[in-house]
């Protein structure tokens, strides 16, 4: 039986890309994502590959295992979240928590992993208990802001960056959270298969350096995308108090995370701001609904959180490795 779904804009969203998310929503009550799930695959194909992202809405999801499932019937086995960067926990085997960063903080847009080698191409996100106030998960295309970001940065950014992470249990992720093993061994063999240096430090520290992309082409569509995670491990987007007090207290090489262009010199704050100015620019906002599913290309569209209060559950799932390690 077929289950047709009308593609809509969703009411609310921002006016620089108003065709996403692509909302397919349920034709009537009480019908389940998976019974819907084979009228909606080629649908949800269609407009990944285009748009880049699809909303689900209407459809009952009974508990995570159906979203899981849902995931996983996309023809990819749902990855682990390898080289974290942010805390989560596990929920079932593939799906993880969204991060778990006290309700009150802004995460900024970023593409899932893009400041490593190696990332997810499909994320999924789904909103078991939507917040009563904020916690919306805002998108933005990454073709769009690529194409907006002003040449000078652009060709700099394409350059290359390099990500430089502290691990310590103190102010950040341990490397045994990040790496999710106790072995020395097998971080230096993750480290070596991925092109990452390391340094061992005092007190069981460990240092990383990885040169990464700032740019990016899709490896289907061929089209340009910004993708990098500079805006956020910059020291720039700490709180001024905070990033002069761990300065202070660690020094500027020692903080959690920071980012340098990729011979190691220094980005300037300058840079950071006119990226985030085009980030902003490109950011669409849609409010949850309990039970919506949010399905991305993670190259062609980034995803934010806003701060929030009350309850909220929103769990994420993510597959198909891509790798531009030759």
């Amino acid at each position: 039986m077929q289950h047709p779904a009308t593609p809509a804009r969703i009411p609310g969203a921002g006016a620089a890309s108003p065709a996403l998310p692509v909302l397919l929503h349920a034709p009537h009550d009480g019908l389940s994502l998976a019974e819907a799930r084979a009228a909606l695959a080629p649908r949800i194909e269609q407009h990944l590959s285009t748009t880049g992202g699809v909303l689900l809405r209407g459809y009952v999801v009974p508990t995570v295992a159906d979203f899981q499932q849902f995931a996983a019937s996309f023809g990819d086995p749902l990855l682990r979240y390898e080289f974290a960067s942010t805390p989560r926990s596990a929920v079932a085997g593939g799906v993880y928590t969204s991060t778990e960063y006290p309700a009150h903080q802004h995460i900024p847009l970023h593409n899932e992993q893009a400041y490593t080698r190696e990332w997810p191409m499909r994320i999924w996100f789904h909103c078991v208990t939507a917040s009563p106030v904020g916690g919306e998960t805002p998108i933005a295309d990454s073709r769009a802001i690529y194409r907006r970001m002003p040449a000078a940065i652009r060709d700099r950014f394409a350059q290359g960056l390099q990500y430089v992470r502290n691990y310590s249990a103190d102010f950040d992720l341990p490397w045994q959270e990040v790496f999710g093993v106790d072995s020395r061994d097998e971080v230096e063999a993750f480290c070596r298969r991925n092109h990452i240096e390391w340094q061992w430090l005092d007190d069981d520290g460990l240092r990383t350096r990885q040169r990464c992309q700032g740019v990016e082409r899709h490896p289907v569509s061929g089209e340009m995308v910004w993708f990098n995670q500079a805006h956020l491990f910059h020291a720039s987007n700490l709180a001024p108090e905070v990033r002069a007090s761990l300065i202070e207290l660690v020094g500027e090489e020692n903080l959690p995370r920071n980012v340098c262009w990729a011979d190691g010199s220094v980005i300037d704050d300058a840079t950071l701001d006119q990226v985030r100015a085009v980030l902003a620019q490109e950011t669409v906002i849609f409010p949850w609904q309990a039970g919506d599913v949010l399905m991305l290309d993670n190259m062609l569209v980034a995803h934010a959180r806003t701060p929030f209060s009350g309850a909220r559950k929103v769990v994420v799932a993510m597959a198909r490795s891509h790798t531009n390690l030759s």
